[in-house]
């Protein structure tokens, strides 16, 4: 049993920290823009064509869903038309 106290109480202290400093205000974001400026570097950028593409195929699925949507609401209208007898 005391044994086992003991091995548990080496373990706790061993894996106590040292207390540290911690980092200033100014020294924390110099370190975030280091980081950010790194990280932005391995972003690969679409190209000028893919931007199109993309902002083409966009523009028409945005058309197709609105273009759907009238003729549904168009439709439920007549029916609603039909079913109160308007």
């Amino acid at each position: 049993m005391a044994e086992q106290k003991d091995k548990k109480a080496l373990e706790k202290a061993k894996g106590a920290k040292p207390a540290q400093k911690k980092d200033g205000f100014l020294k924390k974001a110099s370190r975030f823009f280091k980081d950010l400026k790194s990280e932005m570097k391995k972003v690969v950028w679409p190209t000028k064509k893919q931007v199109l593409n993309n902002t083409g195929v966009a523009l028409v699925m945005m058309a197709s869903v609105g273009v759907v949507i009238w003729v549904l609401d168009w439709v439920l209208a007549v029916v609603r038309g039909f079913v109160l007898g308007a």
